[in-house]
């Protein structure tokens, strides 16, 4: 009787130590429920307050009227003139001696554009225009000319960061990619052909482009689609609203002739915010990853699978979720997703939401 008594007893506080164990496992659980869903909504209020709504119609009078954005604007756009310097080559063999070593080799001059976008003398450009460039000459609205040293490159993005030693330059105010609506004008400012402080119009033909990619190398691509007119010698330049603020630094167009056929393309300014930051102060772009493979398919942006160890991981992304949101922004696409996980940092935290099996989830996701 006495062992039955004693079984019992022990069976008794093994079932209130499990209870016991349960229900704080029960309390922490609830309160790591409570402190992710208290990060969303802090993340949410944040991105409230830091994204414009642009829902509403520009006003007609505004929109039309290019004068005082395009006066504004085009004191900030700059001209940029690189120099490849050429490379002598030693005589190649005794008949080079005998009859006379070819002749020397020139230098190789390339222009483009570029757009102040500091008080202090920062200027960004496209990487394709300093690509290979051994000296840099800028040259001002008022025809002043000064020597650049560069800061960074980035080939993903084809974005590059120059520097003048001016402390007093007209900067150029950086307005919000994001809320470019469809239709909206736009201006187009460079020196095509070296016609210099060149301004053209046109409106927002697409967002979120992006090019096949045959050479296979990273790209980090989301163009700003145009029909303003953009030609050889404005990449580098301006593409701004009416409101006078850089929306995009133009980049290509599309020809099968080399000059405008009716599409240009322009990298948008949030973009651009990220990267100039970044080499301003890392002196490298710092470029989060999700750690998933995806395909685009017509119920959106499908996970095909998730890196080992990887952040989405770490989440609980798995293979089949749908890709909904970064940040509550709207993910329609890979150009989309690669776009928002690009304005963030290495160990930054964001909100993914993702479908699974039709119903939605929200989850913080450290980079």
């Amino acid at each position: 009787m006495k062992k039955f008594l004693k079984w019992i007893w022990g069976l008794a506080v093994t079932a209130l130590v499990g209870y016991l164990a349960y229900d704080k496992y029960q309390e922490k659980q609830q309160q790591s429920e409570q402190q992710a869903q208290d990060e969303v909504e802090a993340i949410r209020a944040q991105q409230n307050r830091v994204v414009p709504s642009r829902t509403a119609p520009v006003d007609a009078a505004q929109s039309t009227s290019f004068s005082d954005a395009a006066e504004m604007a085009v004191r900030s756009v700059v001209y940029v003139k690189v120099t490849k310097k050429a490379v002598l080559q030693a005589p190649s063999s005794i008949l080079d001696y005998l009859f006379g070593f070819a002749a020397t080799p020139k230098d190789q001059v390339g222009i483009g554009s570029g757009v102040i976008i500091s008080q202090d003398g920062y200027i960004v450009t496209n990487n394709h225009v300093v690509n290979g460039g051994d000296e840099f000459e800028v040259t001002l609205y008022d025809n002043s000319v000064y020597t650049a040293t560069l800061v960074g490159a980035d080939p993903a993005t084809d974005l590059a960061l120059i520097k003048i030693d001016k402390t007093d330059c007209e900067a150029l105010p950086m307005g919000d990619s994001d809320t470019l609506r469809l239709g909206e004008w736009v201006l187009a400012i460079g020196s095509p052909y070296d016609l210099r402080s060149t301004i053209t119009a046109g409106i927002v033909s697409a967002k979120g482009r992006s090019f096949p990619n045959y050479d296979g190398q990273y790209r980090v691509e989301s163009f700003i689609q145009t029909d303003a007119a953009v030609n050889p010698g404005n990449s580098g330049g301006a593409l701004v609203n009416t409101l006078g603020e850089l929306v995009g630094i133009n980049t290509s167009i599309i020809s099968l002739t080399g000059s405008y056929a009716g599409y240009s393309f322009a990298v948008p300014v949030n973009i651009v915010k990220k990267v100039t930051d970044d080499f301003i102060n890392y002196g490298q772009v710092q470029r989060a990853m999700l750690g998933v493979s995806m395909r685009e398919t017509e119920t959106g942006v499908v996970v095909e699978a998730v890196k080992t160890d990887s952040p989405a991981e770490k989440a609980g992304v798995r293979k089949g979720d749908v890709i909904r949101e970064i940040n509550f922004v709207k993910i329609s696409g890979a150009s989309d997703l690669q776009v928002q996980v690009n304005k963030y940092r290495p160990g930054e935290n964001i909100v993914l939401t993702i479908e699974r099996e039709g119903v939605l989830k929200e989850m913080i996701l450290n980079l």
